[in-house]
């Protein structure tokens, strides 16, 4: 078996000659190199420009652009009151609600996220807010109730 190994090779037609340019008008490749007369292809160092589309106008140009993304912006973790009733419901010990305590319960994913108190919904027993912003309505919501909104500086 050994003395058919040396003579394996590539099945015929699976490997061509190799096409080498510009070595003279005897190789079929001389002259223009393959690269045709003139244009920007026929020179040396050409590279399509990222986002050339022939000549039509591209993709980047035709779509219409308009807003601003504020790179700034603070994004606050948004916690209606009607969904503090439910824990309150599910915790009836609890007196005070902490960003920890969120976070610890799974209900505020992102750890430093600060979290701001929305309006909807109503409380039904006082309680004690600690938040990084409330809405003015959920203050006043949170006083009628009686609780108190302890706001947490960012």
């Amino acid at each position: 078996m050994s003395h058919i190994l040396h003579k394996l090779g590539p099945v015929a037609g699976a490997t061509q000659k190799r096409k080498r340019i510009g070595r003279g008008e005897g190789s079929g490749h001389g002259g223009t190199a393959t690269k045709g007369h003139k244009g920007d292809q026929s020179r040396s160092g050409y590279r399509v420009k990222r986002g050339f589309e022939g000549g039509q106008m591209p993709l980047q140009r035709r779509i219409p652009k308009f807003g601003f993304r504020n790179p700034f912006r603070t994004e606050y973790f948004p916690l209606n009151l009607s969904r503090i009733s439910v824990l309150l419901e599910k915790h009836p010990d609890l007196q005070t609600l902490t960003p920890e305590w969120l976070y610890e319960k799974g209900i505020v994913k992102k750890k430093n996220l600060p979290i701001k108190i929305l309006a909807k919904g109503e409380l039904a027993r006082p309680i004690t807010i600690h938040a990084h912003r409330f809405s003015q309505t959920a203050l006043a919501a949170i006083e009628k109730a009686g609780g108190k909104a302890v706001s947490l500086t960012t």
